[in-house]
C-alpha cells in the first residue's frame, strides 16, 4: 500500500507540489513565448510530456551504463532523439501546429525541465518511478502552460482556442498578448499558486537544501555538506 502511495506521489508532486513552471520556475522561455493562445500552449505542454516521459525512462534504463563523466551530454542526445520524432509526428500530422510553435518545438531539447528531470530523478531512480515522475512533471508543464494561455488568449484577444468570443471584443486587454502581459500574467500566478500551496510568505526567505522541492534526490557535495553541518 505504501508502495503504491510512493508512486503515487511522486505523479503528484510535479503536478502541484513540485510544478515546473510555477514552483520550480523552469522553463520560463517557451512558457512565456508560446502561451499568447491556448492551441500552441496545449501543444507545445503535450510535446515536452511526451519527450519527458520517454527521455526519462531510457535515461532510467540506461543510468548504470552511462558513464558519469559524459552522462549530461549522453543525456542531451538521448532527449535530442525523441525531440526530432516528436517534431517529424507533429511536422506530419499537426502542420499548423507545427508552423504555430516554430523554433520552440526544436529548443525542447535544451529545456532545463526535462534536462533537469534526468539529472536529478531519472538518472537516481527506477524505470517505473522516472516514468512516473516524467508524466507528472509533464502534465504540470501542460497544465501551467495551458492556464497562462486561457488568461492571456481570453483576455487579450477575446478568443479562445481560436473562437472569437464576441461580448469581450470591446473590452479585450491587448497588451497581455504581448512579451511584457506574459511576464505580468506569469507573476501573477506564481504569487497565486505560492499563495495557494504555502500560505502566507514567510518574512524571511531560506535558502538551503531544506527549502528545496528537489533536496530528497538530490547528492551534490554541497548538499552533503550542508546536512552533516546540521548534525
Amino acid at each position: 500500500m505504501s508502495k503504491n502511495n510512493n508512486c503515487m506521489s511522486v505523479l503528484t508532486n510535479g503536478i502541484i507540489k513540485e510544478n515546473p513552471v510555477f514552483i520550480l520556475i523552469l522553463g520560463t522561455c517557451p512558457t512565456l513565448a508560446t502561451t499568447n493562445n491556448v492551441v500552441g500552449a496545449f501543444g507545445m505542454g503535450i510535446a515536452a510530456l511526451a519527450v519527458l516521459f520517454c527521455s526519462n525512462i531510457l535515461i532510467s534504463l540506461l543510468r548504470h551504463i552511462i558513464p558519469d563523466s559524459v552522462r549530461i551530454p549522453c543525456y542531451i542526445v538521448i532527449i535530442a532523439g525523441f525531440v526530432t520524432i516528436v517534431q517529424m509526428l507533429v511536422q506530419a500530422f499537426f502542420p499548423e501546429l507545427y508552423k504555430m510553435l516554430g523554433v520552440y518545438l526544436a529548443l525542447i531539447t535544451v529545456n532545463c525541465i526535462i534536462l533537469g528531470r534526468a539529472e536529478m530523478f531519472a538518472s537516481k531512480n527506477s524505470v517505473i518511478r522516472s516514468g512516473l515522475d516524467g508524466l507528472g512533471m509533464g502534465i504540470g508543464f501542460t497544465l501551467a502552460l495551458t492556464a497562462m494561455a486561457t488568461i492571456r488568449e481570453v483576455f487579450g484577444s477575446a478568443s479562445f482556442a481560436g473562437i472569437s468570443i464576441p461580448f469581450l471584443e470591446n473590452y479585450k486587454i491587448e497588451f497581455l498578448v504581448k512579451a511584457p502581459g506574459g511576464m505580468l500574467v506569469y507573476g501573477l500566478l506564481i504569487a497565486l499558486v505560492y499563495a495557494l500551496t504555502h500560505g502566507k510568505a514567510p518574512m524571511k526567505k531560506s535558502f538551503s537544501c531544506a527549502t528545496c522541492p528537489s533536496a530528497a534526490y538530490c547528492n551534490t557535495a554541497a548538499c552533503k555538506k550542508e546536512e552533516e553541518g546540521d548534525k
